[in-house]
């Protein structure tokens, strides 16, 4: 199955501000965090939801399985 394909700028717009929905990226791939205590009003820690993460997931204390807790919804261009 083909995920749906997401801007940048739709990605941004996931940040728990301007929309309800929050979102990140990591390595082209977007996740839905909207539901993760983590991730309350769009941030989390020092980072902030609607962007991506790939350059900053070096700096997190967990490794890369924390995303197999997220929804996958789509794919970065």
């Amino acid at each position: 199955m083909e995920l749906p394909k997401y801007t940048r700028s739709q990605l941004a717009l996931r940040n728990g501000q301007d929309k309800p929905d929050i979102w990140v990226s990591y390595n082209g791939l977007i996740y839905e965090v909207t539901n993760s205590r983590l991730w309350k009003n769009g941030k989390h820690y020092e980072h902030w939801a609607g962007q991506d993460l790939t350059d900053e997931i070096a700096q997190a204390p967990h490794g890369l399985w924390v995303f197999e807790r997220f929804l996958l919804i789509g794919e970065l261009i």
